[in-house]
């Protein structure tokens, strides 16, 4: 059986190929590199130039912009999960100063990782992106007069200053630059050796080509300052494969599976309009070709990039582009996904039997069909204690739900997704029904005698 490790075969490296080389020509830029990666290893790369023999590989450094806002993301959580902050903590709890003033300190944390805290998208002029932070050299600077955009929480409006104030959060509880941070806790550990905040060689130069004609002019690359928890890194095609297994699966020396499950859930409503994308915290998830797709897209002068992940499928691509505009990185990144999963589906695990130690003869006699009023459901026994509840036929409301350590079981997704599974014992010990967020569950269909809410009427099931 073919091993998801193993190279693609060749009509598939082939389609991947022809993607990238109709990405270049198309959107007319000087270079552009794909990758994809397979349950976070690469797998395939390729590139096309406009210089002949003298392409980039999955080595070359570009530039990502707003992908650098996920690792910030990361930091953020980390230091959530230490017990240092709260998602729900006001910024002004751990980030003082002037320029919090006028509301900004009441903001939330996960306001600010959501994009729902009502900033501005934008710093007040000059444009950011094409002039050293040294423009702006304090919060003040950043945030303008006037820094709200919108009402506080209520939708999503996409902010880089926003992100200029979660890193400058990170350096005030961390207490070291954000830089330093960075390197420590997420490239470092997870070996992104060629994630850098300013360009290593190999990478490429970043230019603007005109729109009208096929000529070019060379785009400044700019230290950004106190923007750069929004937009600074420099990247590879092979270290963003690597970060990809990372947001499938998390690891433990940087951020647990849970926690980045966590960031990949949405946090705030789409915006109006965008009914097919969403954020989480620090991730953008968007629906392509009937699949679920997280990541980020990124820009600067210069420069697009994309990274997007299909957990379901185990599948990652990359794109990376040297152009100001032109390459649709996110459509050649969803694209080169979609290559992969259609024509070498994800092979699923092996089934096998529970191990013997997690078999247990209580949670054995309540799996099985269970009724919600005529609703008919049923209960299975995962691995490691786990429940699933599913409809047995038609449409209804399917959630798995894991052990509570004090009993009864807390719902993991869809309708039920943090409401209580608890199983009602009569007076011997018998099981009565299941209670889930106040909700019934009984053997039978409406049974005379069964604990069900409003009663049962005495004259029983009757035909016409």
């Amino acid at each position: 059986m073919t091993s998801s490790f193993e190279p693609l075969l060749p009509t598939t490296a082939r389609a991947l190929a022809h993607r990238v080389a109709v990405a270049q020509a198309e959107g007319r830029a000087p270079s552009f590199v794909g990758a994809v990666a397979r349950e976070g290893a690469m797998v395939w790369s390729g590139s096309r130039s406009c210089v002949d023999g003298h392409d980039p590989d999955s080595d070359t450094q570009y530039r990502i912009g707003s992908l650098t806002k996920v690792f910030t993301a990361v930091l953020v959580m980390r230091l959530r999960d230490e017990g240092l902050l709260d998602l729900n903590d006001p910024l002004g709890k751990h980030l003082t100063g002037a320029e919090l003033g006028g509301g900004l300190g009441e903001v939330t944390i996960a306001q600010l990782l959501g994009h729902s805290a009502g900033l501005g998208a934008e710093t007040p002029a000059p444009w950011w992106e094409r002039t050293p932070g040294t423009v702006r050299p304090e919060l003040a600077d950043v945030l303008g007069a006037q820094p709200f955009a919108h009402p506080v929480g209520r939708r999503h409006h996409y902010s880089n200053p926003g992100y200029t104030l979660l890193g400058s959060l990170v350096e005030a509880v961390r207490g070291v630059p954000w830089e330093e941070a960075l390197r420590g806790e997420i490239l470092e550990p997870l070996g992104l050796s060629r994630t850098t905040a300013r360009p290593v060689p190999p990478h490429a130069g970043g230019w603007a080509v005109h729109p009208w004609a096929d000529v070019m002019l060379p785009e400044p690359s700019e230290d950004l300052g106190l923007m750069a928890p929004a937009g600074q890194l420099w990247s590879t095609a092979e270290d963003l494969c690597r970060f990809a297994g990372f947001l499938t699966r998390g690891d433990g020396r940087v951020l647990s599976a849970a926690s980045v499950e966590e960031m990949r859930t949405p946090a705030a409503p789409p915006a109006a309009g965008d009914w097919e994308g969403g954020y989480g915290l620090g991730i953008q998830l968007v629906r392509r070709d009937g699949r679920t797709l997280i990541g980020h897209t990124g820009s600067l002068p210069g420069f697009v990039a994309c990274l997007w992940v299909n957990v379901e499928e185990g599948v990652a691509a990359v794109a990376l582009a040297n152009a100001t505009s032109g390459p649709l990185t996110a459509a050649v990144a969803a694209d080169l996904v979609r290559i992969v999963a259609e024509a070498e589906p994800r092979f699923p695990e092996p089934w096998r039997p529970l191990p013997g130690a997690e078999v247990d003869q209580e949670l054995l006699e309540l799996t099985g069909p269970w009724y919600w009023g005529t609703y008919a459901y049923g209960l299975r026994l995962g691995g490691e204690r786990e429940m699933v509840l599913e409809p047995l036929r038609g449409p209804g409301r399917r959630a798995r739900f894991r052990p509570l350590p004090e009993g009864g079981w807390i719902g993991l997704d869809g309708y039920y997704a943090g409401e209580t599974l608890r199983v009602v014992r009569r007076v011997d010990g018998s099981v009565s029904h299941l209670d889930l967020a106040s909700f019934v569950f009984t053997r039978e269909p409406y049974e005379q005698g069964d604990a069900v809410p409003g009663g049962v009427d005495q004259a029983g099931w009757r035909g016409l």
